[in-house]
């Protein structure tokens, strides 16, 4: 547990925080942010980003936990253990409430037990080779592939996710027969795709974009409805001709379903504030996220409920299985 800023003095802390944070923001206990994931990745860095300023904002300390493990569902759990008083919300990607539950069998239900309070930022996938790949762009890699039917591989920072999705359908729509190959997170998979024991990977835009500013990666493609502000010359997958190819995710806020409303108005009122604060919005930019706030929880659910019927549909038509 990290402690993110040095609590202010009560007098500052009443003249930061606005009316709408009402008498929760003004408790003399620590706000808890659970990250289900080890430090480092994408939402651990969210938290971090966005934690920071909700501790400036409201006067109180606000303390990341990382608690990693089963698909994101122990860090989850721990949240639902806890009082449903706003004193303790998780931190997480929209995949863990829509990837791993299709097939790690989670002690709640993902879609009931659990709301998105807000969500901050999103997060896309692009399609990826070693720099020294021979092909220039998404056709010619196709081409290449399709050379080397049956041969080739293609790497996911984890089975059951979006990067195991993305890979199954581009080899069978484009008649590729590639072989998955499972990693345990980004580092190791983006390893081997460098070392050529891999040949292609589509992978988070935080963990690819260093290394596509480095040279050391080729993109081809990005799964966004819109192109990438960060990579605006790189084709979609959908103008590509592959719609079905669009996977790009929330990041943000998940609390108990049993948060009283006022608690929960007051929660997306922190947290709208910090998003927006200038510094907040350049420090996830710069980590390859697009910053996107809503603070619209039906709408978040609707969509989290969609992402996990097309995902279901995913797992049991290409028979993917937990290892």
């Amino acid at each position: 547990m990290k402690l993110l800023h040095f609590v202010r003095t009560a007098a500052v802390a009443l003249v930061g925080c606005s009316m709408a944070l009402g008498a929760w923001a003004l408790g003399d206990k620590p706000l808890k942010l659970i990250v289900p994931a080890p430090p480092g990745g994408t939402m651990d860095i969210v938290a971090r980003v966005v934690g920071q300023q909700m501790a400036l904002d409201i006067g109180r300390p606000v303390i990341i936990e990382n608690r990693p493990g089963a698909g994101g569902s122990i860090g989850l759990q721990a949240m639902l253990q806890a009082p449903a008083d706003g004193n303790t919300i998780v931190m997480a990607a929209s995949n863990v409430l829509a990837e791993t539950p299709q097939l790690v069998k989670m002690p709640f239900d993902p879609l009931k037990d659990v709301v998105p309070i807000a969500s901050v930022a999103r997060s896309g996938v692009v399609l990826v080779t070693a720099a020294n790949f021979p092909a220039k762009d998404f056709q010619g890699l196709v081409a290449e592939l399709k050379k080397r039917k049956g041969k080739s591989s293609f790497a996911s920072y984890s089975p059951g996710t979006v990067s195991q999705y993305a890979g199954l359908i581009l080899s069978d729509r484009a008649g590729l027969d590639m072989q998955h190959v499972g990693y345990a997170g980004s580092p190791p998979a983006l390893q081997d795709l460098l070392g050529g024991q891999i040949d292609v990977m589509f992978d988070g835009m935080l963990t690819s974009m260093p290394l596509i500013k480095a040279g050391k990666l080729r993109p081809y493609a990005f799964t966004g409805k819109t192109r990438s502000r960060f990579l605006p010359d790189l084709p979609t997958t959908t103008e590509l001709g592959y719609p079905d190819l669009q996977f790009r995710g929330w990041v943000g806020f998940i609390g108990s379903a049993k948060l009283p409303a006022d608690v929960l108005a007051r929660l997306q009122a922190t947290i709208e504030k910090a998003a927006q604060v200038p510094s907040v919005l350049q420090k996830l930019n710069d980590v390859g996220l697009e910053p996107e706030l809503s603070i619209d929880t039906p709408a978040l659910m609707v969509e989290t409920r969609a992402l996990s019927e097309r995902n279901a549909a995913i797992v049991k038509k290409y028979r993917i299985q937990a290892n």
